[in-house]
Formats: C-alpha cells, structure tokens, sequence
C-alpha cells in the first residue's frame, strides 16, 4: 500500500484539506482581524472577535451533547446571536434547521418533527411560539436563548447563550467534511407539507463563489442585511459570501424605510439586498428624497419578479446604484442565475443567465431545449450547489432529479442570447413579499369551511406583496359566506403571508376537459 493512502494517514491528509463553513470564517479572520466584521444593535465584533467567539460558542454546544451530525433548529430573529450560532453548529459539524417565525406554532412543530430535532434555538420575543410548538409532540429536549438586536432579558429555563460562549476547552477533532450536511432547508410546494432541502458545506461553499464572482461581493463591501436570515438568500447569497470575503456587515430585524435609510446613513452602506416589496416600500416612503442613501453602490433584488415599471424608478432615482437580478432556489443553495447590472433595461424582467458554477436550460416535457423566442419550458438545473435530495422524502427527490437534472418547477421562456424569463409557477407556487406560498396549502385550509364547494387559490398582481394571495370562491347552494369569515379562518389557523390578502365569489371555475382547474384563467380575468 503506498505511504499516503494508509489508513494512519487519511485522518491527517482529510484534516489539511479540510474546507467547511467553519473554516471559511477562520481564514478570513487569520486575514482580516482587526476588520469590523459584524455590527447590530450595540454589538460589534471584529473578525478576530468573531471568530473566537464561535469557537467558545462550538466547545459550548458541545458540551450540552450536542455532536455532529444533530439537526438543531433555530427559530429567531436577525441577530449577532443568530449569525454566531449559524458559524458555530458549522465549525462543530451540527445540522442547521432555520425555521421561518412567520409560521404558527403547528407550522413550526411540524419541522421540528420532521427534521427530528432534539434542540431549539430561539430569542425572547419568539420563546412563547418555540415553546408552544415544540409542546405539540416533538422531539425537543432542551432550548438555547440567544440575544437580540436591541437588549432583552434571557428566557427562563433554557440555555444562555452567554453561558455558553464561557465554557472552556477546544473542540473534539474534527470528523466532518466538506461533503457532510451542514443545513437542511425547509420550503414549500404544491404539497401542503413543507420539503427540508439537504444542502452540504460543499454545495453552499461552492454558491458562495458563484455569489463572490457574479455578484460581485468585495472584501470593500459595507453590507446591510434585513431580509430574514431563516431566508437562504440572505443568509448564503449575501451574508455567507460577505464573510468569506471579509466585508463588514450590520445586521437588523426591522426592514422598514425609517431604520433603513437611518442605518444607511449612519454608517455608509454601499451594498443592500432586498425583496422587490421592501424596494418599493423605500421608493414610496416619505423620508427617501430628504435621505437618499447616497453611499449606495449595489442593489440586489430577488425572492419575487420585480415589477418593470418599479425597476425603471429604481434606476431614475437611485442612478449611482449598479443593479442585480438574483433567481434561484432553495434546492440549488439558492443561486442559480442572474441579471447583471448592464443588462437591467435592455433585458427587463428577465432573471437573466446561469452564473458560473451553474448549467441552466429550459426544457419541453421530453427534455428537449424549447425554442428561443417565446416557447415556454421548465427551468432545470445542474450544479455542485445542489442539495443531496429532501430529507426523509425519496418519492420527491426522485421526481425532482429525473432524468439527471434538478427540476425547478418553474416555468418560462429562454430568447436567443441565453437570458431566462420565467412566466409562470409549474407547482402554483405564489412569491408574495418574498415569501414562497403553496397554493394548495391555502386552498386545503379554505375547503375547511363548510360553506365551501370549490375554491382556486392564485397570485394576482399587486403594489405591495408584487403577488397578492387570492381565494377564488365558489360557495354551496343555499350556503352564506362573507369575505371576513374566509380571512378570520384562515389567519387563525395560518402564517399571515400565507393568508390571503383578497377573496373572490363565483358561481363557477374555468376548467379543461379532463376536470383540471385553469388557474391562468383566473390570473388573466381577475388581473
């Protein structure tokens, strides 16, 4: 047997390899370390402090039996304590579960029983949701509280984060890899239960270079991050890859115009991601024109379709700031193509082409290409960003890779230089302020109600969410039902994003010959 593939010498040849999320942090600190690296609230840390911090947060976890290879949920608000723990289950080898705290309590308990999770992490504001949740028959054992942006009292009865980040020792030899998990992903689709992504620190590491390259993220950066860190885009397409390259972050929870354009003045930000519903939320504030954040550099917009008329105020008013389409899914960690800035108004509402680590086609129902031009397609995918499959779930996995490619689900038209439009949701999924809605999660909750015989549920076009959620209603003979009864129901028993915003009664719903809904009926009359 040659020298270096004895079985003494893996351990140490695997070890100087090594590449995870973990390291990521350590080599930019090793680079950078008196750079301020994380900023929220009253806290800042450099990467140096960063750094240390999530080792003595690792060894802490640890020391609770956490070991490698465990899920752990966190189910909290934008916070330094939230980007610690993010880095800490990964220099540790822990699972990250982010959970979505728009969700009901048996929304979240669903996750926690599905993932199988034994830990919860969660903040003040959120510990009477974790705890109601993972009351309803789950696997939860123990709870860890974290801080927020603005100071709050530590919950009773769970672990501190402080506490642990005191704890002394170094961590057990690392028995990880790059090619083990490093999170599992919840999102929706046209099943009411939700699919847990299984994503590598191989796949999100190789997302991060496709995010540096394309995106153009720069050490330079001063990035503001306000979308929800649960949200893989903020967390891997911009916070993840802004750490790796060693750029100074603020974090905040509250994405609203007055705090925004206050943290944008306050400290110079030269980089701003946000949802097309949060950029139209900035143009319509009354405090835009006397804050114009002048030091603004580079827009990103992404989570939803961006309306062409919203994009072009954008450009007027905001002229010194280059433009960035991002589209993708959680599937492919979440990166998959791009619009880059000299290309916004010539290729308007285009998600533009695939960045560099990935191959993107537009495929008829045999796999063949469609034509350029207007012939519509699925949107498929190839990539080292792609998660391994859904967790406890093989049936989707097979249908989501078949034939060897990563099927989106997605809908939409390719034209002869390669730039992508999607134009339609092959699942019925709605984009509603940033958020992915499975339309027959809505409609199953809806046909709850006893008055109802049939019901459609589509994204119509709006100002705000840029997708309104909308019930389209057809009641029993003989039955009443009022708008408000429909929403009273639905935001009882549902996360208020998933509600719908706007109800409709009709006597009948369009429908093809073999029984089939037309949900694009719907959109088109109702528009």
């Amino acid at each position: 047997m040659n020298k270096t593939t004895e079985p003494h010498s893996n351990a140490a040849i695997a070890l100087a390899r090594s590449q995870t999320l973990g390291d990521v942090l350590r080599r930019t600190a090793q680079r950078l370390g008196q750079k301020p690296a994380v900023i929220c609230g009253q806290t800042q840390w450099t990467y140096a402090q960063f750094d240390a911090l999530v080792s003595r947060l690792a060894v802490g976890l640890v020391s609770m039996g956490i070991r490698s290879g465990d899920n752990v949920a966190i189910l909290a608000r934008n916070s330094h304590g939230f980007a610690a723990m993010r880095f800490a289950l990964a220099r540790m080898g822990a699972v990250l579960v982010p959970i979505n705290f728009m969700l009901k309590a048996d929304e979240v308990a669903y996750i926690l029983r599905h993932a199988q999770t034994k830990v919860l992490v969660t903040d003040t504001e959120l510990t009477t949701l974790a705890k109601s949740a993972a009351a309803l028959d789950t696997q939860v054992a123990e709870f860890i509280w974290i801080p927020s942006e603005e100071p709050t009292q530590a919950s009773e009865g769970m672990h501190h984060f402080d506490t642990l980040c005191a704890v002394q020792g170094e961590l057990p030899p690392q028995n990880f890899s790059g090619q083990d998990l490093a999170q599992i992903v919840y999102t929706s689709g046209t099943e009411s239960s939700p699919k847990g992504a299984m994503l590598t620190h191989d796949a999100v590491l190789w997302q991060y270079v496709s995010c540096v390259i394309n995106a153009e993220i720069h050490e330079d950066d001063l990035a503001l991050h306000s979308l929800p860190l649960y949200h893989c885009a903020q967390l891997d397409v911009f916070f993840g890859p802004a750490v790796y390259v060693g750029s100074t972050n603020i974090i905040t929870a509250k994405p609203t115009p007055d705090n925004l354009l206050a943290l944008m003045h306050r400290f110079g930000v030269t980089s701003f991601f946000a949802p097309p519903t949060v950029w139209i939320a900035l143009l319509r504030s009354p405090l835009m024109d006397e804050n114009m954040p002048v030091t603004l550099a580079k827009g990103y917009y992404g989570a939803s379709i961006m309306p062409v008329e919203v994009l072009r105020e954008l450009v007027a008013r905001l002229p010194q700031v280059r433009l960035w389409n991002l589209y993708g899914q959680t599937e492919i960690a979440p990166l998959a193509t791009l619009l880059g800035p000299q290309d916004q108004l010539r290729k308007p509402g285009s998600c533009g082409r695939a960045v560099i680590h990935v191959e993107t086609r537009v495929v008829d129902e045999h796999m063949n290409d469609v034509k350029a031009g207007g012939e519509i397609g699925e949107i498929v995918h190839r990539s080292p960003h792609l998660m391994l499959g859904y967790y406890r779930d093989e049936e989707r996995t097979r249908a989501a890779f078949e034939a060897g490619w990563f099927h989106s689900g997605d809908l939409a038209t390719i034209d002869d230089e390669g730039f992508i439009t999607v134009v339609d949701r092959k699942k019925d999924m709605i984009k509603t302020g940033g958020e992915n809605v499975a339309s027959r999660e809505v409609e199953e909750m809806v046909y709850r109600l006893a008055a109802v015989s049939e019901v459609a549920v589509v994204g119509l076009p709006d100002p705000k969410w840029v997708e309104a959620v909308t019930a389209v209603i057809v009641v029993k003979p003989g039955q009443m039902l009022s708008e408000s009864e429909v929403l009273a129901h639905c935001q009882q028993h549902m996360a208020g994003f998933k509600c719908p915003k706007r109800v409709v009664f009709t006597e009948t719903l369009p429908k093809n010959p073999s029984g089939k809904v037309l949900k694009r009926e719907l959109r088109l009359l109702y528009s």
